[in-house]
């Protein structure tokens, strides 16, 4: 059947599709609109199924505020290009707006909320991908109750973080602390809330570390005491070509490569535990101190604060009970 062009710019206005894409839909259809835009929709789940394996490093990051209630929502595409358009903006406010609205307790709860044209949100997500030609994704949903919330999105649109306390705090000092949240990523508010196998990563990787560092310096020390710098021998392939540069002899390389073997070996077998466990917990005390944010310097503060002084001084009762944090770049 021939479809008029009006048809096809009343499907076009309804959906937001192409004009071309809106045309085929209403042929396969035979000009029935409720069975076009089906249509439509199943064009944007092949899209998806296409495109499965492509990496949505582009897309919008928003986040709503409500009373005690703060959400942080991730929309996610392929391309800025996409993610700059007005259909695509108006998708990500309006899952923003219905998670607020909304609160559900977890991205698929968020996925099933039903929009104001009937469809779920993650149907409506489809679609806007069949307009597109590139997937989409809900990428990342976040939420915080508490007696006070706030917010903050990076100007560029890919980067946010919710903050709860336990109290209404100053305006200037709870922005600054979500501002904080974001830039600084820290792992967890304090110490006490760090996941334990955050801590056990961390712990497991400063020993082997700190066992490298002092092998490394007994066959150093080794390595010089025989006329040898250390820097032409530190891998096989300096020693290779330092030798054919004439930085090293023939004999040197070889008694190099026998000094790091032998001397590492001895020195691996012999590090004192205690000694080795000492500097471990200053790495993991360091690493507490950067990577939680109440013990983090304060970016805000000329005075070199802490976050956790720093909001002490604002209100000597306020306290940082949560947050919740995502970037497209992580």
């Amino acid at each position: 059947m021939a479809i008029s062009l009006a048809d096809i710019k009343k499907l076009r206005e309804m959906t937001s599709a192409g004009m071309m894409d809106c045309k085929n839909a209403l042929t396969e259809a035979e000009g029935d609109f409720k069975r076009a835009i089906e249509i439509l929709r199943e064009k944007g789940k092949s899209t998806l199924a296409k495109r499965g394996d492509n990496e949505t490093t582009q897309g919008a990051v928003l986040s709503r505020v409500a009373g005690g209630k703060a959400i942080l929502v991730c929309l996610g595409c392929e391309t800025d290009f996409v993610a700059a358009t007005p259909d695509f903006k108006a998708l990500a406010a309006s899952i923003a707006d219905e998670a607020i609205a909304a609160f559900p307790a977890d991205l698929d709860g968020l996925k099933a909320l039903k929009a104001a044209d009937g469809y779920t949100l993650d149907e409506n997500i489809t679609n806007q991908a069949g307009k597109t030609g590139e997937k989409h994704i809900l990428a990342y949903y976040g939420a915080l109750e508490a007696p006070f919330v706030s917010e903050y999105v990076h100007f560029n649109g890919k980067l946010g973080a919710i903050v709860a306390f336990n109290k209404v705090v100053p305006a200037e000092i709870a922005r600054g602390i979500a501002m904080q949240v974001a830039s600084m990523n820290p792992v967890a508010v304090d110490a006490a809330s760090v996941p334990a196998e955050v801590l056990e990563s961390e712990k497991t990787v400063a020993i082997q570390k700190t066992k490298d560092e002092q092998v490394q310096k007994a066959v150093d020390a080794a390595l010089k005491k025989a006329g040898i710098n250390p820097a032409h021998v530190d891998s096989e392939d300096h020693i290779e070509s330092n030798t054919a540069k004439g930085w090293l002899t023939p004999e040197q390389a070889q008694q190099a490569r026998q000094i790091i073997a032998e001397v590492g070996a001895a020195k691996a077998a012999s590090l004192p535990e205690q000694m080795i466990m000492g500097i471990v917990n200053g790495r993991i005390q360091k690493f507490l101190k950067e990577n939680t944010l109440e013990e983090q310097e304060y970016q805000l503060s000329d005075d070199k604060l802490t976050v956790k002084a720093a909001l002490a001084a604002a209100d000597k009762d306020a306290k940082i009970l949560a947050f919740k944090r995502f970037s497209l770049s992580d």
